[in-house]
């Protein structure tokens, strides 16, 4: 950041985009993949494993 020359002024008033592309950052990112999107429901799921949805939206336990 101190490579970068700029005054506290310059910093705070540069986008998020615009700091990233300063900083050689690329500020797009990869888009979400199949594997992926199956690692973050495995590790952060809607509901716990013992629960399901019945057709009125309602929950139960499984027996």
């Amino acid at each position: 950041m101190t490579g970068l020359g700029l005054t506290p002024e310059q910093f705070w008033s540069l986008t998020p985009v615009e700091l990233a592309l300063m900083l050689g950052i690329d500020p797009v990112s990869a888009p979400m993949t199949r594997s992926r999107l199956a690692a973050l429901a495995a590790a952060w799921p809607d509901r716990h494993s013992t629960t399901e949805d019945l057709d009125d939206g309602q929950e139960r336990s499984r027996s």
